[in-house]
């Protein structure tokens, strides 16, 4: 029987995973491609989702006993359903992680805050992605957690494309952690031709 992790991987490379190398994709850094993750395919999944919430629960597991973080989040909408996910999963499992959902624009009305979700006690965080390229998505959202007063501990990410963005996000003194990496995807698409 497959791990949760295990079966993870199975879904992501169905549903997510595409190679081309002619043409290549336009990514939204502007940067040419021959892989392509959407990750939305797995995480608007049902199944996909839930083992995400576990897998990144379980990964993070050894920095929230060590760290006390006390939410998840990132810029919506990739973010959102992970941050959302690894919360239930922690509520599961007896103890509370907040979601929170940062906003590429500032709130228009009322109180005009970028970031949403219980903030009430919340001092620390872990920034989540899907995916990161450039780290630019990941950084913004670090920031904006950083003006909201947030400690950002940690960023944690499905899918580390390996393209300098990882080395981007720990410049921004935020560690990172990734369920995979391109690499792993490479590896299976190559055993499989």
């Amino acid at each position: 029987m497959a791990s949760m992790r295990e079966r993870l991987f199975e879904i992501l490379y169905e549903k997510s995973f595409i190679y081309r190398e002619n043409p290549p994709f336009t990514l939204v850094s502007g940067r040419r491609s021959s892989y392509y993750f959407d990750c939305k395919a797995t995480t608007l999944d049902p199944e996909g989702v839930f083992l995400i919430g576990e897998v990144m629960l379980d990964a993070l597991q050894p920095l929230i006993a060590g760290s006390g973080i006390q939410a998840v989040g990132g810029l919506t909408l990739g973010a959102d359903p992970i941050s959302i996910s690894t919360s239930i999963a922690a509520s599961r499992r007896g103890f509370r992680l907040s979601p929170l959902i940062v906003r590429k624009e500032p709130k228009e009305h009322g109180t005009q805050k970028w970031i949403e979700g219980g903030l009430k006690d919340v001092q620390s965080a872990v920034v989540i992605d899907d995916v990161i390229t450039t780290g630019g998505s990941t950084i913004t959202a670090i920031e904006r957690m950083r003006e909201s007063g947030l400690t950002v501990v940690q960023a944690a990410v499905i899918i580390d494309r390996e393209e300098g963005g990882r080395e981007r996000i720990e410049n921004a003194a935020v560690p990172v952690i990734s369920l995979f990496k391109r690499s792993d995807f490479d590896s299976r698409r190559i055993s499989r031709t």
